[in-house]
């Protein structure tokens, strides 16, 4: 798959080397068109080095505005104010304008990323509508310190994964629960578990390149969440239970990837005292997944069920009884003790049970969340 990368006289152009080698990490292959402006901010030659493709400047009887214009996606990172109002009223005066108008009539998919102080971001507003009217897709920037800025690398592929996805999960609503809940001891104290949330995220993200609109309802987690999902952050498992319950309607899909506690703890309303010995009172924890088709008879549910240090039988009999329990439509199994997966770790060993069992050997939690979505996506489509 070939993206055709523009870049724009924004001083965000220095952050597209890194992009392009992000862009052909994921397997695409990467064609940048440069303006005057790009050339001044970052020299041709390392665009080139990067891409492993000359850099086409301006525009010679190769014609390259034509030949280009029909690749798999067009992608304008950075996007001055300049590109987008010329491209809104169709303005064909140099390289990158003429590549752009001449795409638009072979529907080629167009993404901006836009970058530039915020006044300007402002004053292009009608513009940008505009464009987003005709189907162009737009990266919204990261607004600090008065600017439009350039958003992070990771949010500007994910755009460019969905962009180019052959979108079997358009038009759904995916919610996803991601990392640890968290339970009070007392004012200062809590317990809570070692769930980081790099599954939940992995498989929010697999939903979202695939065209789906994305929930997530995320307890403790050390992984940044991007800015494109709706994000609902909680604490407690009763904090989550309410934020599940009052989304769970509205949603096609729930995946319960985060740890949600199996205990509760009888809390002290003032500090308890580090001199002597204590003894906490735990009280078990409402399952969260049990009551999702309460609210939501028609949903696809996907549950999580960790164990540690069981063999398989065990395990997949653990997570069928889980299975029974909730209604869910979709089981992910695994044994926490496993080296170097679960838990913090980017890989992972899993076993997927519907009406099949599946066992999935020792995989990244990216390959997991595309298995997981492809089976949820030839059960609803």
């Amino acid at each position: 798959m070939t993206i055709v990368l523009c870049v724009t006289g924004s001083v965000a152009a220095v952050e597209t080397v890194k992009l392009v080698r992000e862009l052909r990490r994921k397997g695409y292959s990467v064609k940048c068109f440069m303006t005057d402006g790009a050339c001044d901010i970052i020299n041709p030659y390392a665009l080139e080095f990067a891409t492993g493709e000359k850099v086409v400047s301006k525009l010679t009887g190769e014609i390259e505005h034509v030949k280009y214009a029909n690749e798999d996606l067009i992608l304008v990172a950075p996007a001055t104010a300049n590109v987008i109002s010329k491209f809104a009223h169709k303005i064909a005066d140099n390289p990158i304008n003429t590549l752009l108008v001449t795409a638009s009539g072979y529907d080629t998919p167009i993404v901006f990323v836009p970058s530039m102080h915020q006044s300007m971001y402002r004053a292009v507003e009608e513009n940008v509508e505009k464009l987003k009217k005709e189907g162009v897709i737009f990266v919204e920037p990261k607004e600090e310190e008065n600017k439009a800025k350039f958003p992070s690398i990771d949010d500007v592929v994910l755009n460019v994964q969905r962009a180019s996805s052959a979108g079997d999960l358009k038009g759904r609503r995916v919610l996803v629960s991601a990392g640890g809940t968290y339970e009070e001891i007392d004012p200062i104290r809590g317990i809570t578990n070692r769930s980081s949330g790099k599954m939940g995220l992995e498989i929010a993200k697999e939903a979202y390149r695939r065209g789906a609109e994305v929930t997530m309802v995320t307890g403790r987690v050390d992984v940044e969440i991007p800015s494109v999902f709706n994000c609902l952050e909680v604490e407690s498992t009763m904090d989550m239970a309410q934020a599940l319950e009052d989304n769970l309607k509205d949603h096609d899909v729930f995946i319960a990837a985060a740890a949600v506690s199996d205990f509760v703890v009888e809390k002290s309303q003032s500090k308890i005292s580090s001199q002597k010995e204590q003894t906490l009172k735990l009280k078990p924890a409402p399952k969260v997944i049990n009551k999702a088709k309460e609210h939501n008879p028609a949903l696809y549910l996907v549950g999580f069920k960790a164990e540690f240090g069981v063999n398989q039988e065990d395990l997949i009999e653990s997570a069928k009884k889980r299975m029974r329990e909730s209604g869910a439509d979709l089981m992910v199994a695994n044994d926490v003790s496993e080296v170097d997966a679960g838990f913090g770790s980017d890989q992972n060993k899993v076993v997927l049970i519907d009406d099949e069992i599946w066992d999935i050997p020792l995989s990244t939690k990216e390959e997991i969340s595309a298995l997981i979505m492809d089976k949820i996506a030839e059960k609803i489509n």
